[in-house]
């Protein structure tokens, strides 16, 4: 008895991802706890704008239907987050380890700001 509702079209909708997003000098990180989860059912999707993780938590049978509570979520989830920076998504790299998926993407360096000097014009 998977615990999924359904969207307005009767289709399972998709489980919230919570994540953490910081950043450095460098790069910009991203903490996502995914419990059960293996690295081969998470799909991840980096651009210069937009990181989506998406996968699915397989349903664990329990011995019985006669829940008291019933508070795990089961199914398809997924999360876009829009970067508040660009970055090379070529060098992004991904880790899961005791249920935490911990991503690290580089910043563009071709974008950093460069501070332009003004000459009064004699």
């Amino acid at each position: 008895m998977e615990n999924q509702e359904k969207n307005q079209l009767g289709e399972e909708a998709e489980g919230q991802l919570s994540i953490d997003v910081y950043q450095d000098d460098h790069s910009v990180y991203i903490v996502a706890p995914i419990a059960g989860v293996s690295a081969s059912s998470i799909d991840l999707t980096i651009t210069e704008e937009v990181v989506t993780i998406k996968g699915k938590r397989e349903f664990v049978e329990a011995k019985t239907d006669d829940y008291i509570i019933q508070e795990c979520y089961w199914g398809a989830f997924s999360r876009s987050y829009v970067l508040p920076v660009a970055v090379n998504s070529n060098n992004a790299k991904a880790t899961i380890k005791d249920g935490l998926l911990k991503i690290v993407i580089p910043k563009d360096d071709r974008v950093k700001t460069k501070v332009i000097k003004i000459f009064d014009q004699e």
